[in-house]
């Protein structure tokens, strides 16, 4: 532990700060809980920091028991709507609860993120004392509460979040943020499981404020006089649950387009164009990729999960190469290729009659023409889903490997290698070989020269 000098926001609304430093502040909470559950928990040294499996289903069985030795004498009577609450918490609990994750903080929410003096950037974390390990998705609800209820000790009762009022300026809405979290995290998008996260998020807090109120009516509460409205909040949040699992939706099926927001941010949706903004060519190909990801992307993402935590991780999903033949019928195929990359290789691959020559095959391989810029528009949406840029043959190292040979490869090269890698017919690897370090610096390399006999090698 040690003293960090830089500054606290107590009221997540921000209050005193311009937009874009909201933005900013938000942006840089999400990336560092993002950061925070990277953490590769084995490599350092925290394997058994706790018990990885079945973490959620374990919260709910800890705060109900917490919530009843807090409740039950005539002057603080157990809310029947609490134990409700809890029962269907146990029968919605997600199916990857049961394999675990990685660090969890346990009490993230950006009161407790101290931020550098006069930079909007985080230097440290503060109340470790819930930490341990199993799922992460529970922090990163719990940090979106003030989005959904208006909580403060002063108030006798709990309110609306700024969500359901009126979002201050600058401050990303509530699927904004959690893009902002997903891409940095690698994490799928939680739309399917986000009800249950957030209730149980809200059923934690009632159990905590009813131990508070607990405590106050015996007279030692920590919070002196502002725990006097702790009981009523309890129930209020528990009200606040039910109100939410009530909702039909509570986040879109997909992230955000920060490409249409900030299209309409900069141009107020007109028809103006500018040197960054994709062309009509672009957003076609985006639209329909949105689609594409929205209709068989995301609704698959549970099951690849399951199985990269799989013995079998290292086989393919048979759903995914009847995602990629779809990709293909879509125009969706190779999208990365450069175009000039692309014409290179139809120089050495067709012929006059504009077939391939490699088992009269048509061309339909070569991209759809793009710069590298417009490429960046399709690939950040490619990038919401770890699993789909193999889906669309846009991923690494595949897709280097394949400009390597687009660029410098001849025809017989091309033929062998290059062109079952366009198809998807094989896979590709990125070998590092050196003796001391992997790396990618050219001054790692290093060559030897040996005789043997007459011959050097």
């Amino acid at each position: 532990m040690e003293f960090l000098e830089g500054r606290i926001f107590i009221d997540p609304k921000l209050p005193g700060l311009a937009p874009e430093r909201r933005e900013a502040i938000y942006r840089e909470t999400a990336r560092v809980l993002a950061a925070l559950h990277s953490v590769d928990v084995d490599a350092i040294g925290l394997g058994k920091y706790g018990r990885r499996n079945n973490y959620c289903k374990r919260q709910v069985e800890r705060w109900t028991k917490q919530y009843i030795a807090s409740t039950g004498d005539s002057r603080y009577p157990s809310n029947p709507k609490m134990l409700e609450l809890a029962h269907w918490l146990q029968q919605h609990i997600p199916s990857e609860d049961s394999s675990g994750e990685g660090i969890v903080h346990g009490d993230f929410r950006i009161d407790n993120v101290v931020f550098h003096p006069i930079e909007d950037r985080v230097i440290g974390i503060l109340d470790w004392e819930l930490s341990t390990l199993g799922n992460q998705m529970t922090d990163v609800a719990y940090s979106c509460l003030a989005y959904i209820v208006d909580i403060n000790h002063e108030n006798q009762q709990v309110g609306k979040g700024f969500e359901l009022t009126r979002i201050p300026e600058g401050i990303p809405s509530q699927a904004e943020y959690l893009a902002e979290y997903c891409s940095a995290s690698g994490k799928p998008w939680p739309a399917a499981v986000w009800k249950f996260h957030i209730s149980l998020a809200m059923f934690r807090g009632a159990a905590i404020y009813a131990g508070v109120y607990s405590r106050w009516l015996m007279g030692n509460a920590s919070g002196g006089e502002r725990a006097r409205n702790t009981g009523k909040q309890a129930n209020d949040l528990v009200d606040s649950a039910w109100a939410y699992i009530a909702r039909k939706a509570v986040l879109p099926n997909h992230p955000p387009d920060p490409i249409a927001r900030d299209y309409t941010k900069q141009f107020g949706g007109g028809n103006e164009s500018g040197r960054f903004v994709p062309s009509e060519k672009v957003l076609k190909l985006r639209n329909r990729l949105v689609k594409f990801m929205e209709d068989h992307i995301y609704p698959m993402e549970n099951e690849f999960y399951k199985l990269a935590q799989s013995s079998s991780r290292w086989t393919v999903h048979p759903e995914e190469e009847s995602l990629k033949e779809l990709a293909k019928k879509e125009g969706l195929w190779n999208l990365w290729i450069p175009f000039d990359s692309a014409e290179r290789a139809k120089k050495l691959l067709f012929d006059e009659s504009n077939r391939m020559d490699t088992n009269g095959e048509h061309d339909q391989f070569l991209g759809a023409g793009l710069s590298n810029l417009e490429y960046g528009y399709l690939c950040e949406i490619m990038g919401r889903s770890v699993w789909a840029p193999q889906v669309f043959n846009c991923g690494a190292p595949d897709t280097g490997n394949m400009e390597v040979l687009l660029r410098y490869g001849n025809k017989e090269q091309l033929l062998q290698w290059l062109v079952p890698l366009l198809q998807g017919k094989i896979r590709s690897g990125f070998a590092m070989t050196e003796p001391q370090v992997a790396s990618s610096d050219a001054t790692n390399i290093e060559c030897s020269i040996k005789r043997r006999g007459f011959v050097h090698h």
